[in-house]
């Protein structure tokens, strides 16, 4: 674990000193600032003192942005070789990739905890449900902790950070979209239930209508061991 840590710290100390990530948070407060306060559709088109659009703008503005985080993560030391000069001193290719995963998770985080300020306005105006707000927040983390896991897989696979984007993109929108279609076609059945299950959007709705349900936490924990072990699987397979 001090392995890791030290990795976290590395990780993130290079983070905050790129201007690139500032960037990505003033991209993404802008998008999300815009689409809550002062669209057409914003917090108050509904009347309701909810955060369930502010969820809603929040989960599919990091589902673009972390791919643009995480695509450079695995694929430029590849390119460069410091990969292969990381994994000569005393570092296992798990540590690398749970470092790596944790030191985006936090970035996300805190990405999250700036957006506080959306629900505290919001409990002023009105009376909020504040269970079904934590639901929502844990199922953005969720979310997050999902594409982060597809982002590094798709950043091991590759060599470009761009190949990787749109590697990144085309799983993630299987998870958080296509599935969702298909379980729609099925009206009901073993296939409905089953792309239903597949499907990342079907359970965040899940947790932002204010409903815990294990199955969701499992998946998204399932989710992640499954991309993060492929990746290091990769990384393992591409030193031989």
């Amino acid at each position: 674990m001090t392995t890791v840590r030290i990795l976290i710290a590395k990780e993130l100390s290079n983070s905050f000193h790129a201007w690139g990530t500032y960037i990505g948070y003033i991209v993404f407060f802008g998008i999300c600032g815009f689409c809550t306060w002062l669209s057409s559709n914003n917090i108050f088109y509904t009347g309701q003192a909810n955060l369930l659009s502010v969820f809603h703008v929040i989960n599919w503005t990091q589902f673009f942005m972390i791919p643009a985080l995480t695509m450079k993560s695995i694929a430029d030391e590849k390119r460069s070789g410091t990969l292969e000069l990381i994994l000569t001193q005393p570092v296992r290719v798990s540590e690398l990739v749970d470092g790596k995963f944790f030191a985006y998770l936090l970035l996300a985080l805190i990405a999250l905890l700036l957006t506080l300020p959306y629900y505290i306005t919001i409990a002023f105006l009105g009376t909020v449900d504040h269970g079904t707000v934590f639901l929502g927040y844990l199922g953005l983390m969720g979310m997050a902790a999902c594409n982060i896991s597809i982002g590094l897989f798709a950043s091991s696979l590759s060599y470009s950070p761009i190949s990787a984007f749109f590697i990144h993109l085309g799983i993630g929108l299987s998870f958080q979209f296509l599935f969702g279609f298909l379980a729609g076609l099925f009206h009901n059945g073993f296939l409905n239930s089953f792309f239903n299950y597949l499907s990342l959007e079907e359970h965040f709705e899940t947790l932002t209508r204010g409903i815990l349900d294990s199955r969701s936490l499992v998946f998204f924990l399932s989710v992640c061991i499954l991309f993060l072990s492929l990746s290091k699987l990769f990384i393992y397979k591409s030193r031989f």
